[in-house]
């Protein structure tokens, strides 16, 4: 089975901005990937003039969620790094059982990376000197360049949301045939754990696990 991988542009977000961007992103592939009823609700970014939509499920909102939380742990124990979440689709399929395998299998057929550089803003201060009167509110120069970021990352998140129905209306060969009754492909959200390295070797173990090298290209 082929994997298709999609790799979102990076995006520079303060901590405070992490919780709403992720919801942004992460709901907005999940409903494009739904398949059965949903029952489409309409969510206002409080940061951002973006609206998204979610598929109405309290279950897959209180997942998601739970895994915004660990990832925002995770950042405030790695301060100023670059970070990745992995949202991948699979399928689960019966194999011949043996003594070293299991009964099932997952095979990735889609993964989504979400990519962001959380910083932290520098403070201002203002332009006293002692060898001039000159003193500069940095009250009204903070602010306008507040703004002028926060449009930046809008228009950066709107960029990423566009990629995700670029990449849903042009790639579809790739996706399992619908079983009846199913809403949801089974899904899974891997965060970076303890290292960096850790993250890379545990998405390498998944794939080989998967019996399908093809999905490391």
């Amino acid at each position: 089975m082929n994997c298709e991988v999609c790799q979102l542009k990076e995006l520079e977000v303060e901590h405070f901005e992490i919780r709403e961007v992720l919801r942004c992103i992460l709901h907005t592939i999940v409903f494009h990937r739904a398949l059965g009823l949903v029952r489409p609700k309409d969510v206002d970014l409080e940061l951002f003039e973006i609206t998204y939509v979610q598929c109405g499920d309290v279950e897959l909102e209180k997942k998601i969620d739970e895994k915004i939380d660990h990832f925002i742990s995770w950042v405030e124990k790695h301060p100023n790094k670059k970070s990745q979440i992995c949202l991948s689709f699979y399928e689960v399929k019966s194999k011949q059982p043996s003594w070293f395998t299991n009964k099932t299998e997952r095979l990735y057929w889609e993964q989504w990376y979400v990519n962001l550089n959380v910083t932290q803003h520098p403070k201002h201060h203002s332009s006293k000197s002692h060898h001039t009167k000159l003193v500069v509110d940095p009250g009204e120069s903070a602010t306008e360049e507040r703004s002028c970021r926060r449009a930046m990352v809008e228009a950066s998140l709107r960029e990423v949301l566009f990629q995700i129905i670029k990449f849903v209306n042009e790639k579809k060969d790739h996706v399992p045939p619908i079983s009846e009754g199913v809403i949801y492909f089974p899904y899974e959200i891997t965060i970076p754990s303890s290292s960096d390295s850790a993250f890379g070797m545990d998405m390498i173990k998944r794939m080989l696990h998967s019996g399908h090298p093809t999905m490391l290209s």
